[in-house]
């Protein structure tokens, strides 16, 4: 599973840059963890029933973390 989750990030980076068109990239990194992280957690606390202990848990982090995260993202 996660190398089918590898090949889409790879894919999309790929598709990414050659759609730049000559543009210089910037703060691929955030633009990443940003665009990977948010629908990585919607899933995860739906198959947790919305319980943030066990999503912390399934995610292998703190529930603070895990709740921070969920701020940021406008998912509270």
């Amino acid at each position: 599973m996660s190398a089918e989750i590898s090949d889409c990030v790879r894919r999309a980076l790929n598709r990414y840059f050659r759609d730049l068109d000559g543009e210089n990239p910037h703060a691929v990194y955030d633009m990443v963890l940003c665009c990977v992280e948010k629908p990585m957690l919607e899933v995860v606390m739906k198959h947790a029933d919305g319980n943030q202990t066990v999503a912390a848990e399934m995610l292998g982090i703190n529930r603070n973390t895990l709740r921070k995260k969920l701020n940021e993202h406008d998912l509270l």
